[in-house]
């Protein structure tokens, strides 16, 4: 069952690992109580944690403009950058996708 949360605990590590990067403590520290979060076995857990996931694909969006801004204003390559993020921004979409599996769906009882 525990294979099954790792995409998203890895989405949600990396969330909090940027949080961290970019000072902003509060949504760094949510993204790891999400984690805990997955180990409580209720209803609204999944619902909650892909909403999380959701705006944190967002946020991914909202960076891959700001960094791509900032190497083009210095001259940069941006194009890997990009695609790089553009990944993590899919991947992290779609680890919210694994609570539609049937077996994560017995576990929270949805």
């Amino acid at each position: 069952m525990i294979l099954r949360l790792i995409p998203i605990i890895f989405s949600l590590l990396v969330l909090a690992a940027h949080f961290s990067r970019i000072n902003f403590l509060p949504l760094a520290i949510l993204s790891l109580l999400m984690i805990v979060a997955l180990f409580i076995r209720r209803k609204w857990i999944p619902r909650i944690v892909q909403i999380y996931l959701l705006v944190g694909s967002v946020e991914w969006i909202r960076m891959i403009f700001v960094y791509v801004e900032e190497r083009k204003l210095i001259g940069d390559d941006y194009q890997r950058l990009a695609i790089i993020l553009g990944g993590v921004t899919l991947f992290t979409l779609l680890s919210g996708l694994m609570f539609e599996t049937r077996k994560l769906k017995e576990k929270y009882g949805s």
